[in-house]
């Protein structure tokens, strides 16, 4: 039989239509999927290595549909294989108040580019920098050692030649550099002394400090050849193995690519004292830490295989022959892999298509994507999964359980009286999105829920605040969602204020204020929100930076507050700003030019600002610099 080239086009397209209509536009964002339907099972151990070889090997014929287009879907590829404690004091003169960096959970300290024990200021700012008249750059990669306090004094005590994210707890300053973590005894900030090293085989992945303990992740690329054990860390040399009958995983089928490895260490001689390991995916995980336990969560999807099948079965019955969607369902349960059933759904369709002419064909098209639609909308909270792996401070597994969505960061999650609270999205590219909360009991049980606010659109920004949550969504409006958590069967939405632009941090400024960080349009936007009337919250400030862009809305760690004077900091393009929030007024109070702004701290009533380039202390009571010390 001949068939023309472009019906040959034609089918092709179509059948590429079909698959990605009915599964890329579903997950576009994460490729993972779990074959194993909608019933989570957990994780365990692996009881051998070829069972460990197995699951990987399964896992790499799962189908990636991020790569697929019309103009490469010949035949579907397969998924790619693939990133404090405050210091002991001296005798000498010490500031009353220390800032400590802004962290998600009081008292679990994370990592950060500047730390201070009172007395030193410790700055790795890891990059080139622009310096001299004429201009040049100069290698600014080390951390350095600032005498900081009183500031008259103010000056460079020494270098370290490694840089990185820093920890500091006693007299030990833990510096997180690319493929090493280094320990410096600095007693003696004036000679920092190398205590231990850790070699890393593995790529860092987030770090945590609490009750005298390091809580280090990192990861493993893998596939079906990588050998065994995997050997993430060295210790003096010595490598810490990691064997199959330690490695957990997701009951539930899905396309993993790395081994997640948690370790506790000693900052004092970098001992590791205990470790857990646990294979998932690349994108789509977060890490969060409260005072009990640390949450790891991954996102998985419905086998394509099913969802096609389903989708077929519920919405098209009057649009394809029965022997189409009776083929499709004899292949779920056939031993092939899902690479050949989606050569094979391919094939069905092909037979399918060749009997159609053009206008049946543009039909069946345009029918298949407004009834996928439907479809989508009906099951988006089947099709979408985040799993949570509960782990003790012990590093052991807890308690695992599931919830629909996928959260945004570490912000999304939050402990508060043995309830884990979680705000997900969920969402594809036809613009159906949804978001939701969930409310965990210790056992990682649903037990409250709230559904579909900020429907078409996604969450930008979570705060939870004690038994208060704040939630931000966006699409063209900002809806700032204020919802009472009191009761963990029943959180409600008490409030919601729709205003322009959206923010992308909050910081609960006072009980009943809320500080948003966002943008609007171009330039970053300032909002101080009142919280007092839960259902009527309001927007009572608002300030336009002419910046197109603060490092707040990469991290946290750059923003700075000090309650005392009513201030806050945040970094721009290359300025530093200090803002005013006296009586609720958002008021622009000073601004620090050319000093490549990245950080400030506060030690008693004075104000540092941090850059690349210098640093300048101002008098927070006058704001009259008081000195300035140039790299």
């Amino acid at each position: 039989m001949i068939v023309s080239k472009n019906k040959i086009n034609l089918i092709n397209y179509l059948v590429v239509l079909v698959i990605l209509v009915l599964v890329y536009t579903l997950f576009e964002s994460v490729s993972t999927y779990s074959s194993s339907g909608s019933d989570f099972a957990g994780v365990e151990k692996f009881s051998s290595e070829q069972e460990l070889r197995n699951y990987l090997q399964e896992s790499a014929e799962f189908v990636s549909f991020r790569y697929l287009s019309p103009s490469n879907m010949r035949t579907p590829g397969m998924s790619p294989d693939i990133s404090y404690e405050k210091s002991a004091q001296g005798e000498t003169a010490e500031p009353k108040r220390v800032s400590e960096t802004n962290v998600q959970v009081l008292g679990i300290d994370e990592p950060d580019i500047v730390k201070t024990n009172g007395k030193e200021i410790y700055f790795s700012p890891g990059s080139w920098r622009y310096k001299g008249y004429w201009g040049y750059y100069e290698d600014a990669r080390k951390t350095k050692i600032i005498n900081a306090f009183p500031p008259e004094d103010l000056e460079n005590l020494a270098e370290i030649d490694k840089t990185g994210e820093l920890l500091l707890y006693k007299n030990i300053l833990v510096v997180f550099s690319k493929d090493k973590i280094y320990g410096y005894d600095i007693s003696s900030p004036e000679n920092p002394d190398k205590k231990w090293v850790i070699g890393l085989n593995s790529s860092f992945v987030s770090a945590r400090f609490y009750d005298g303990k390091i809580y280090l992740i990192t990861k493993n690329w893998i596939n079906q050849y990588t050998s065994y054990p995997i050997m993430p860390l060295a210790y003096k040399g010595n490598p810490i193995s990691v064997k199959y009958y330690k490695i957990y995983h997701p009951v539930n089928r899905i396309p993993v690519d790395v081994i997640y490895h948690g370790f506790s260490i000693d900052p004092i001689s970098g001992e590791i004292k205990n470790s857990i390991s646990f294979i998932g995916t690349s994108s789509g995980s977060v890490v969060y830490m409260s005072n009990n336990a640390i949450y790891v969560t991954y996102s998985y999807y419905e086998d394509p295989i099913e969802l096609i099948y389903n989708f077929l079965n519920e919405k098209c019955k009057d649009l394809v022959p029965l022997n189409v969607i009776e083929g499709i369902n004899r292949l779920r349960n056939y031993e092939l892999s899902d690479q050949a059933k989606m050569v094979e759904i391919k094939i069905i369709f092909e037979r399918y298509m060749f009997s159609l002419d053009k206008e049946e064909q543009r039909k069946l098209e345009n029918e298949f994507l407004n009834r996928m639609k439907d479809y989508m909308k009906e099951h988006i909270r089947e099709l979408e999964k985040t799993g949570i792996i509960k782990i003790s401070l012990d590093l052991e597994v807890e308690a695992n359980g599931e919830i629909p969505g996928r959260p945004l960061n570490q912000f999304s999650l939050d402990e508060f009286d043995n309830h884990l609270r979680v705000a997900t999205t969920l969402g594809n590219s036809l613009g159906q999105n949804a978001n939701d909360l969930y409310i965990l009991d210790g056992n990682l049980k649903i037990v409250g829920k709230i559904k579909d606010y900020g429907l078409q659109e996604r969450i930008y920004s979570v705060r939870f605040v004690g038994d208060k949550g704040y939630i931000v969504t966006f699409k063209q409006i900002d809806p700032f969602f204020v919802i009472d958590l009191s009761d963990p069967k029943n959180p409600e939405i008490k409030g919601k204020l729709k205003i322009p632009g959206y923010s992308s941090y909050l910081h609960p400024i006072e009980e009943d204020k809320i500080l948003g960080i966002g943008k609007e349009g171009s330039k970053v936007k300032i909002s101080l929100f009142d919280v007092s009337s839960p259902e009527n919250p309001k927007e009572i400030g608002k300030y336009f930076l002419q910046e197109y862009w603060s490092d707040i809305l990469n991290t946290h760690h750059a923003f700075l507050l000090d309650k005392k004077h009513k201030i806050f900091f945040l970094p721009g393009r290359s300025d530093g700003y200090v803002f005013s929030y006296e009586n609720y007024e958002i008021k622009l109070e000073k601004v620090i030019v050319d000093t490549n702004a990245r950080r400030a701290i506060y030690l008693d009533d004075y104000l540092y600002i941090i850059g690349d380039n210098k640093i300048i202390v101002l008098d927070e009571n006058t704001w009259e610099k008081v000195n300035e010390l140039e790299f």
